[in-house]
């Protein structure tokens, strides 16, 4: 348990408000030399009619000092790089139509817009000699239908028609040239997915057949532009899925993910290497897990820097180039993020949090060269919240288990708040989503859809299971449910719950279920298995996964788990879909989505509410609207935990106790 400032009258309790306090670091920069710290803080807006965000981009000194904010205004800077020669910070903001990148003079001076896209930049770089900035673009509406859309014509053709996203480069002035122009590098009928400065006269790219995100489960290649004569060549094409390239600082070699020699929809990726002008493609060590996010290379290019999740941890690694073994960096406990190397120095910023510290932005120097000879020894740049109350928590630990199969099992147990040893209280299990998420030693007091020390404030013990089917394990564990989802992994999760139960911490006749997305899956799968939980709270769940698989927009990835379509198997689908067992239900079950979520479309809650009120089961069909596959509002991100707490309270039974002899 941790008390960290005096909380002040209206925040002595962990509550959805105090919560939102807590404002989350986005990117983090850092400049060549490694001096300068450039990192972005998100702020929700919610007076009166206001319910959004606005993010602002900080800087803030390697060696130590104030944290600065560099930019302000009614509209947000998301994304800052520093460019090569220092002396710009360039960030993205959405100026009066888009979102453009604009250049901030670190010597001094006013802001100004750099590039010229008609439908906006994104995913913005400068060249190694500092000289240009290159960025992807969507293609932009045509006159025609710029027309149609006015006359109310705009018919929209499915599949049809993309907008696929392109290269474009402009040149670095020292002032905004309001009649300048753009020069696109690509075009054609391929999507754009990654890409990276080779040498500032050439680009490696990857790209696939169209934009949609289940697509990039299908397609990927790399190739390399020419900017002098806009010639385009295939680098590597196969049957595996090539994405995410990163050049090293010689410009000779890319490092880039691959999921090998085919397509893996559940998931599975490994850092490869080739010589940017072509030639053989080289693996490099596979990660623990086998699913890195590259981060880029070391000064001397002797390591590729890669991000993963290791447990309940995620942690930063080394490739060798030459195939050595990986490289551990960082120490196991907590959480790295948002990590960016110095060109040109040995020093690399990120942000690191755990289940009692909110994030914050640290430095660390590396080995010579940017190797790991180097001891890592963060030193904390920012002191973000030290203003913001800290009552006490409700404390979290890790937990090990093992299913009745005997796959052994992890997760992460959150104590009430002042948790009296002895006593049993309630017990929430928060499923995650994916499958292959994972539940990570991340500061429970965060904003989140599940305000987890809001529900420890309020008495509840919450156990949140990373059960087989997630991340950060292996790939043999990430693959144990294919074909049986719902089956294997309830067992891994109501084995967690009875462990609960034999510490005695849990109440059995006190116990609650909520989860989003697979999480919400589980949760109506559950209710279908058990009547051991005394409420549940589906998010944005799939309970009937064969009209699921041709509504989602990830396809591939749902018929990957179930080894095909569901044409070719209906009664594995069916086994695995909650809607079919609903007569089986008996827990009082609320239902929460997003009313244009297309991940896992709106009909999929709507089915299961139906379902359950023309059974007489107690249900309520809560529908935020804007809202995709999760809350973009910052008043309806507050709204869910509240609303999911005064359900299960208004579906406790009135006998049960926290008695220690009701329990079991």
């Amino acid at each position: 348990m941790a008390v960290a400032v005096p909380a002040a009258a209206e925040d002595d309790r962990w509550t959805p408000a105090l919560s939102m306090k807590y404002y989350r670091v986005g990117s983090v920069a850092i400049s060549p030399d490694g001096t300068l710290v450039a990192f972005t803080v998100t702020v929700p807006l919610m007076e009166g009619e206001k319910s959004e965000y606005r993010t602002q981009v900080h800087v803030v000194p390697a060696a130590g000092g104030d944290a600065v904010a560099y930019t302000t205004g009614e509209n947000s800077a998301t994304s800052p790089a520093f460019s090569p020669d220092g002396r710009y910070l360039a960030f993205l903001r959405k100026g009066e139509e888009n979102q453009q990148v604009w250049l901030l003079p670190l010597a001094g001076g006013e802001a100004y817009q750099a590039t010229h896209a008609e439908n906006g930049a994104r995913s913005f770089r400068f060249s190694p000699d500092g000289f240009s900035i290159g960025y992807l673009m969507t293609d932009p509406e045509t006159e025609e239908e710029k027309a149609q859309k006015k006359e109310k014509r705009d018919v929209e053709l499915v599949d049809r028609n993309f907008k696929y996203g392109h290269l474009y480069v402009t040149l670095v002035s020292d002032s905004h040239d309001p009649d300048g122009e753009d020069r696109r590098l690509t075009r054609g009928d391929f999507h754009v997915s990654g890409w990276d400065w080779s040498s500032s006269d050439r680009i490696v790219f990857s790209h696939q057949d169209d934009p949609r995100i289940n697509t990039n489960r299908r397609s990927g290649d790399l190739s390399v532009v020419n900017l002098g004569n806009g010639a385009i060549n295939l680098l590597h094409a196969g049957n595996g899925i090539e994405s995410s390239p990163r050049v090293s600082p010689d410009g000779q070699t890319v490092a880039f993910r691959s999921t090998g020699d085919q397509p893996e929809p559940i998931g599975l990726g490994d850092v490869y290497v080739m010589p940017v002008m072509g030639g053989e493609r080289v693996k490099l060590a596979e990660t623990k897990d086998r699913s890195p996010g590259i981060l880029g290379w070391s000064r001397d290019g002797s390591l590729v820097y890669v991000a993963e999740a290791e447990r309940t941890s995620r942690r930063l690694f080394g490739l060798p180039a030459d195939g050595g073994e990986l490289v551990e960096l960082t120490p196991g406990e907590g959480v790295f993020r948002s990590t960016a190397v110095a060109t040109a120095a040995d020093v690399m910023a990120f942000t690191h949090e755990t289940p009692e510290t909110p994030w914050d932005v640290f430095a660390a120097d590396l080995g010579n060269g940017g190797g790991a000879a180097a001891a890592f020894e963060p030193r904390r740049l920012t002191d973000l919240h030290q203003d913001v109350a800290r009552p006490t928590m409700g404390e979290t630990s890790v937990l090990t288990w093992t299913s009745p199969d005997g796959t052994p099992v992890e997760g992460l147990l959150t104590l009430p708040v002042d948790y009296e040893e002895g006593r049993r209280y309630p017990l929430i299990l928060n499923v995650h989503g994916g499958p292959a998420g994972v539940y990570s030693e991340t500061f429970t007091g965060a904003p989140s859809i599940y305000m987890l020390q809001y529900f420890a404030q309020e008495g509840f013990a919450i156990l949140r299971p990373n059960p087989r089917g997630s991340t950060g394990y292996g790939k043999e564990f990430r693959y144990a449910n294919f074909m049986d989802w719902g089956f294997g992994d309830m067992d891994d999760l109501m084995a967690g719950v009875d462990l609960v139960i034999e510490q005695g911490v849990a109440q059995a006749d006190r116990l609650y279920i909520m989860g989003w997305s697979y999480g919400g899956y589980m949760t109506s799968f559950a209710v279908t298995r058990t009547d051991r939980f005394v409420a549940a709270s589906m998010g944005a769940g799939l309970p009937n996964l064969i009209s699921m698989v041709t509504t989602t927009d990830i396809q591939d990835y749902l018929a990957g788990h179930m080894g095909g379509d569901f044409w070719e198997d209906y009664e594995v689908y069916e086994a695995h879909s909650a809607i079919y067992r609903i007569a089986e239900v008996t827990t009082p079950t609320q239902i929460i989505h997003g009313a244009q979520d297309l991940r896992v479309p709106f009909t999929q809650g709507q089915e299961f509410y139906r379902a359950l009120d023309r059974r007489g089961i107690p249900t309520e069909f809560v529908v935020y609207p804007r809202t995709p596959h999760g809350p973009r509002e910052p008043k309806f991100l507050m709204d869910v935990s509240e609303r999911i707490l005064t359900w299960f309270r208004a579906h406790t039974p009135e006998e049960a106790t926290d008695d220690a002899a009701s329990s079991r």
